[in-house]
């Protein structure tokens, strides 16, 4: 059961770590000072969510999100929802390609070889249908949250900062909302895929709370750390880069493979959740779905990777609270029958 139910936190943290928030970007834009208390909120809203969508799609034994869309949201507003999940996995992923080309940027390599980079593996590991995406979950998730962790502390130490400093700043606590909000819908279209190959209940709870709390210390670290460096953060395109400027040129390499990493699961998972969704209407295997979707996407790489997040990440963070909002309260509706 435990291992089980790892298998299924590491795809969850998989979908929530990609480049927006292994790169920091993301944190800094919901969160930064008196962000304390938001984190926490963050953390609990995200176990219940995730406890919520797993237990739907394990009832309904979901192949694809829609049937878990549908008891969240009510048949009315599922088209609307349905619309808002494929727009919101296309130009994330596409977010993740850019990511890509960013990174490798960063080593003075060409930014659309950053984007050809990421996308060959990416088509290639659909080959395996939903079994690679979390194979691969399992193996490389454990070294990238080891990698990240092991950057913030040796930063916290070595630039001798406090770990609990900003407990008691909590005026952001706003934040957490449209933060846990902007998460939502790629959880429902990854877990909705899964819920098919959920043997036991005792899964559900091992990935909800193994992912919310795996998910909060690393954002209070990696928030700590970054507002530490608030005055530089401006002159990077990837936030990690400004805390990582303080180590060997070996450290950067390092965590820029980690980064690669993250953006890569996050761009499978986006990918998981299209190709899933469609396969229904074009009987064809997920690698040659995946490959069309991806073509799709190309041409909106140009458009930059921190441009895209700082202004597509809020808008989705508003538009999504809604559904949110029907996570928390689901379990009293349905018992009810109010929805």
């Amino acid at each position: 059961m435990i291992k089980a139910g790892c298998k299924w936190m590491f795809l969850i943290v998989g979908t929530m770590i990609g480049a927006g928030y292994a790169s920091g970007r993301e944190l800094w834009q919901f969160f930064g000072d008196d962000s304390s208390l938001a984190i926490l909120l963050f953390s609990l809203m995200f176990i219940f969510c995730c406890w919520v969508i797993l237990s739907i799609s394990f009832k309904l034994e979901s192949g694809h999100y829609l049937p878990v869309l549908r008891a969240v949201v009510g048949r009315r507003l599922t088209g609307v929802y349905d619309w808002m999940i494929i727009v919101y996995l296309f130009t994330t992923t596409v977010i993740m390609l850019a990511g890509s080309g960013a990174t490798l940027q960063a080593f003075n390599f060409s930014y659309k070889f950053g984007v050809v980079l990421i996308i060959i593996p990416l088509i290639l590991l659909f080959v395996w249908d939903v079994k690679g995406i979390v194979v691969v979950n399992s193996f490389v998730l454990p070294l990238l949250i080891a990698g990240l962790l092991f950057v913030l502390i040796l930063f916290i130490k070595d630039q001798d900062l406090s770990l609990f400093g900003h407990v008691h700043e909590m005026s952001n606590w706003l934040a957490a909302f449209p933060f846990t909000a902007l998460n939502i819908l790629p959880l429902i279209a990854v877990l909705g895929a899964i819920g098919n190959q959920v043997r036991r209940k005792g899964e559900i709870w091992v990935a909800s709370i193994g992912s919310g709390v795996v998910l909060g210390v690393v954002s209070y670290l990696y928030n700590n750390s970054l507002i530490q460096i608030a005055e530089d953060i401006i002159l990077y395109e990837i936030p990690l880069f400004a805390i990582l400027k303080h180590y060997p040129y070996e450290m950067m390499i390092f965590m820029s493979v980690m980064l690669w990493i993250a953006i890569f699961t996050t761009a499978a998972s986006g990918t998981l959740g299209l190709v899933t969704r469609f396969r229904d209407y074009v009987r064809q295997p997920l690698w040659i779905l995946a490959m069309m979707v991806i073509a799709i996407m190309l041409p909106f790489t140009s458009f930059g990777f921190s441009t895209l997040i700082e202004y597509l990440y809020p808008l989705y963070g508003i538009l999504n609270l809604y559904v949110l909002l029907a996570l928390l309260l689901y379990p009293v509706l349905s018992r009810f029958k109010i929805r």
